[in-house]
């Protein structure tokens, strides 16, 4: 398992469509993909391939996360989602 930590800097933050394309992203790995809060360290990990779940979390632009993979392709995972959060989804 392999873990990154970032600011997430996107207008609106994590809302409908960069949340969508970060949730199809994290879809295209085998991994198990979370997502986490790091400003609210009382919440769990969630599931990075949940769209449900990815905007239930609320995260705002200015929020520090961390990204984690587990599994046969985790490397490539961090690394593609990463390379998304900091093209700020296109909206910079």
């Amino acid at each position: 398992m392999i873990s990154k930590q970032t600011v997430l800097i996107c207008d609106g933050g994590l809302h409908a469509r960069p949340a969508s394309d970060f949730v199809a992203c994290a879809k295209t790995f085998q991994s198990a993909v979370t997502i986490r809060n790091l400003d609210k360290p009382e919440r769990p990990a969630t599931n990075a391939k949940s769209i449900m779940r990815v905007l239930a979390e609320g995260i705002s632009s200015g929020t520090n996360v961390e990204i984690s993979a587990d599994g046969p392709d985790e490397e490539a995972a961090i690394a593609k989602l990463m390379e998304l959060i900091d093209s700020h989804f296109g909206e910079a």
